[in-house]
């Protein structure tokens, strides 16, 4: 009897799984998301996508997806991922990072990509810690959680990468969380339509290095917790702000505008050289 697959499934190097994820880890769903929102759209296939990610649990996705993949440096992700997609244009380049590996040894490269306003879309899987290098402190961190590296509670603020990315110059921002499956897969849809830099926050939970020392409970009410706590943007507006708890967030989509991307505008560049 012939195993039946289910269409997205074509997406995965299937002789790497199972992956080395803990059991109960949200990067499985986040990358499960990019796959279907891949799949969503035209335009894009396995010949015409490239995979970057950086270094930590979320960047080990691009190993399990069946395209070109790069597997970089800590931090490096999207320099290599412009340097792909200048050489090459037409090509769809998709950004797989970590709240460290972005944010922290990253920060400097993801500041600098939105105000180029490159035309990529970067996936950034939250887990609030560094989960496969020890459990320490992420830039992205809760503000009085534990970590290895903070056994009383972070006193470090919290970065918040959406507003970040706004404040930088990305032409979409949005986020959304392990629980909402189709909701997550709806905003990296979105993102790929975007001419431009395109952010995405995936909140997924990471029971291990995190939850267990956090006291989160198991990975079901670390989901069960997303879905109490995220506010869908159009609502979260409404909302006044008393009831706007440290724990409660926006999801959706925060921030979109139309600029002139990277690559469009060094092609003007290579034209008044005489490149073309």
């Amino acid at each position: 009897m012939s195993e039946i697959l289910r269409s997205y499934e074509k997406y995965f190097r299937r002789n790497r799984l199972p992956h080395l994820w803990c059991p109960g880890c949200g990067n499985g769903i986040a990358m499960k998301a990019i796959v279907q929102a891949i799949e969503k759209n035209p335009e894009f296939n396995q010949d015409n996508t490239v995979i970057v990610s950086g270094i930590g649990c979320s960047s080990r996705a691009s190993g399990y997806m069946d395209f070109d993949t790069l597997h970089t440096a800590h931090g490096r992700a999207i320099p290599f991922a412009t340097g792909v997609k200048l050489a090459n244009p037409k090509l769809n380049v998709i950004v797989i990072t970590g709240d460290g590996d972005c944010t922290a040894i990253g920060g400097n490269h993801f500041i600098h990509g939105c105000r180029r306003n490159i035309d990529l879309t970067v996936v950034l899987f939250n887990n609030n810690i560094y989960g496969m290098t020890g459990g320490q402190a992420s830039p992205m961190t809760p503000t009085g959680k534990k970590a290895t590296t903070a056994p009383y509670g972070s006193v470090d603020r919290t970065f918040d990468a959406c507003s970040l990315a706004q404040a930088a110059g990305a032409t979409y921002v949005a986020r959304s969380t392990a629980f909402h499956v189709n909701h997550l897969t709806d905003m990296i849809a979105g993102g790929f339509n975007n001419k431009g830099f395109s952010f995405i926050e995936a909140l997924v939970q990471c029971p291990t290095a995190y939850g267990r020392r956090n006291k989160m409970g198991a990975p079901a009410e670390m989901l069960k917790w997303m879905r109490d706590n995220a506010v869908m943007k159009a609502a979260w507006d409404k909302l006044p702000d008393e009831k706007k708890t440290p724990e409660k967030f926006p999801i959706g989509l925060l921030y979109e505008t139309n600029a002139v991307d990277y690559d469009t505008a060094y092609e003007s560049v290579i034209e008044l050289a005489g490149g073309k």
